[in-house]
């Protein structure tokens, strides 16, 4: 009762990355839904598409933006680089890195003057653990991904398995990870493998240990789709976490899903338009993320083993550094797109992903395996073939591969951000055959009944929305 008419104020502070605004930003309706004041952290360029999404509930719901300057100057980047995606070089992102270390003071004095009664702040922030001792209020770590690799890249840390293999591609086992998963030295970061030291590992590594010391972590996911390890990371790991996901259900309304994006050379109408004209499971939809930009080569593969599957398609294509101008000959088969014409879309630029992957004729999607895509794969209710490139998609492959069982890899060997291991066209229709015939169809029911689950997990008394209830409760105990 002594809380009551109280009002719980959290800080939100996202990555400026668009797979780590996205899901904070839905996850601020989520809580302010629930009455609770949020200001979202964040600078200049980056309020642009955070206020675009926020434009219906700008009235509806208690949330603010705090704008921070970005230090571009001070560390030499370029002064519209301000998200990772707007990168003309991943070679940039330990720069990157050192401009966001520089926005503590700024971020301490907002909260001085504010006053929230928490905060939380994306993993890339591990400074802001000491931020909020100094300000007296609990940190919450938010990561972008599941339970599952979280747990498993903790164990690989702590324990580093890789180092008692003798060569790159034998197999280590995951020591207490439940499930026997195994992966070798060439599937984990450069950093880790090759035991590199230097100012962007000793930052990883402040990441990583943050998380011990922090409040406790908010997952985007939900405990039936990865019980074990969400008990794991719990007990084994002696942690605090609340699964309140997928966020990406909380925030359904389908002008706000379309809005995603940073521009595209198709906008949704069109293409569901397309697939509303297509049987329904026959699409497969193929999208590498916001990162993964594959070089000429790789793309004329990929072209090739589609065309080969015969199945229709839309294909979400982002290329490589300075292939933008390049003639399209160099990447697609000579008059691919007039063959492909009625069977395939190809989408240059962003897409409406959920938009897409939710309609009734897309049966199967191939997926670089970022925690966001697989989630909103789990909720269409998808069978998967997987391709991980970087971070930590090689733990999530496994999820879908080994432990729900709804995915098909394509047999990527190497940990190569940006630009991926070289897969041949070959192997690209082999596995989009498998999740598209028949083998797919049990890998299908079984996507569709985590769905199901999903859906229950944020209803009332469903596990995602009694995490959250808990976790504001908790909150509401501390700061009143």
């Amino acid at each position: 009762m002594a809380t009551e008419g109280r009002q719980l104020h959290i800080f939100m502070f996202p990555f400026m990355a668009h797979g780590h605004m996205i899901p904070i930003v839905n996850m601020a309706k989520l809580f302010a839904s629930r009455g609770i004041k949020i200001t979202i952290v964040t600078t200049p360029l980056n309020s642009i598409s955070i206020s675009r999404s926020l434009h219906n509930d700008s009235n509806s719901l208690d949330i603010h933006l705090l704008i921070l300057k970005f230090p571009s100057a001070e560390v030499g980047l370029p002064p519209d680089c301000e998200n990772v995606d707007s990168l003309p070089t991943m070679d940039l992102l330990p720069i990157f890195y050192q401009a966001i270390n520089l926005l503590q003071p700024s971020l301490e004095e907002a909260l001085h003057q504010n006053r929230p009664h928490c905060l939380v702040a994306d993993m890339f922030f591990p400074w802001t653990n000491d931020v909020a001792d100094r300000i007296g209020i609990p940190r919450l770590i938010f990561h972008g991904t599941g339970s599952f690799s979280l747990c498993a890249s903790e164990f690989v840390r702590l324990h580093q398995p890789y180092k008692h293999v003798s060569s790159d591609t034998e197999h280590f086992l995951i020591p207490y990870l439940p499930g026997d998963i195994k992966l070798t030295k060439m599937q984990l970061p450069i950093i880790l493998r090759e035991n590199v030291e230097n100012e962007y590992s000793k930052f990883i590594t402040k990441v990583k240990e943050s998380e011990s010391y922090c409040y406790g972590v908010v997952v985007n996911s939900f405990y039936e789709l990865e019980a074990e390890y969400v008990d794991c990371y719990r007990n084994v790991l002696g942690r605090k976490a609340w699964p309140i996901g997928p966020l990406s259900l909380w925030n359904n309304e389908t002008e706000q899903i379309s809005q995603r994006g940073t521009g595209s050379t198709i906008d949704e109408h069109e293409c569901l338009k397309w697939l509303d004209l297509q049987k329904p499971n026959s699409v497969v939809y193929i999208c590498f993320g916001s990162l993964a930009k594959f070089n000429s080569a790789q793309l004329k593969e990929i072209a090739i083993g589609v065309e080969a599957s015969g199945k229709k398609f839309i294909w979400v294509v982002r290329k490589g550094k300075g292939e933008e101008e390049e003639d399209e000959q160099n990447w697609l088969p000579k008059g691919y797109e007039q063959r492909m014409e009625g069977r395939g879309l190809i989408i240059r630029g962003w897409a409406p992903q959920v938009l897409i992957l939710d309609h009734l004729a897309v049966g199967g999607f191939v997926t670089h395996c970022g925690w966001n895509s697989t989630l909103e794969g789990v909720v269409a209710g998808l069978p998967m073939v997987t391709w991980p490139v970087a971070a930590e998609q090689f733990y999530n492959e496994k999820l879908l591969t080994e432990v729900l069982k709804i995915g098909v890899g394509v047999g990527v060997q190497k940990w190569a951000p940006g630009v991926g291991d070289f897969i041949k066209s070959e192997v690209v229709e082999k596995a989009i055959k498998r999740i598209m015939e028949e083998e797919g169809e049990e890998m299908r029911n079984r996507a569709i009944e985590f769905a199901k689950k999903a859906e229950r997990a944020i209803e009332k008394d469903g596990s995602s929305y009694l995490n959250l209830d808990a976790l504001i409760e908790e909150l509401k105990s501390l700061a009143f």
